[in-house]
């Protein structure tokens, strides 16, 4: 079964520092039929402007994974972690029982663009936690790049939840399949560019709910990048 989600019915919020596309339900935005899809709780697509940013606010119980698009996004944390995430850089922080950070544009000129991914962790009360990795743009070019996994295989950040997340970057003839188990979900967004995926065509901000499928497949893409996430049912 397949459900489209598009770019354009997604949670908007523009407090002018701050230009924000939420696929879920997320702070004033409720949508009782986007409430989250298995443990993927929060897919926002963030722009920030020059010099601006998240102040210091707290989390806890929760993956919260930072996939960064374009200019420089800087972290620091109450762990004593701090950082300047570019493109390529994915973080991840586990809130577990408590951690506070902030989130800035470290450019005082361009604006940052960033996707914050939430997911729900399979137990609470998980030490907090941090990581980052550097994912290059060829690692991705063509194929299926792990992210994220439960056991950090393949160098890719560990979450707290039976969930992997792939990153690709997609063009012409390039076409990539992900096989799917029976008691698998999978929801793939595209980040930007056009793709086909399962035969459906996806564009920047759209994306597929999958549920009862046995593959994954994207192809006849045109400067596609994409997650792809495969989820607990």
């Amino acid at each position: 079964m397949q459900e489209v989600r598009r770019s354009e019915e997604r949670g908007a919020a523009n407090h002018g520092w701050l230009d924000s596309r939420h696929t879920f339900s997320f702070g004033h935005y409720h949508d009782p039929r986007h409430m989250g899809f298995g443990p993927l709780l929060v897919i926002n697509e963030d722009k920030v402007m020059p010099g601006q940013g998240f102040g210091t606010h707290g989390h806890r119980d929760m993956e919260i994974i930072s996939y960064v698009l374009e200019g420089a996004l800087e972290h620091k944390d109450s762990m004593g972690n701090g950082s300047v995430l570019r493109y390529g850089d994915v973080q991840r922080m586990t809130a577990g029982t408590g951690v506070r950070h902030s989130e800035f544009n470290h450019s005082d000129t361009e604006r940052v663009h960033f996707l914050q991914i939430w997911v729900q962790p399979s137990a609470t009360g998980i030490a907090p936690g941090y990581e980052e990795k550097h994912f290059s743009p060829e690692s991705k070019q063509g194929k299926l790049r792990l992210i994220a996994s439960p056991d950090g295989r393949d160098g890719s950040v560990t979450i707290h939840q039976d969930a992997r997340i792939y990153a690709t970057i997609l063009n012409e003839a390039d076409s990539v399949t992900h096989a799917l188990d029976d008691e698998r979900a999978s929801y793939v967004h595209v980040i930007r560019g056009t793709v086909s995926v399962n035969g459906t065509a996806l564009k920047g901000g759209d994306a597929l709910k999958l549920t009862r499928e046995t593959q994954v497949t994207l192809d006849k893409a045109e400067a596609a990048e994409v997650l792809v996430f495969d989820l607990p049912a």
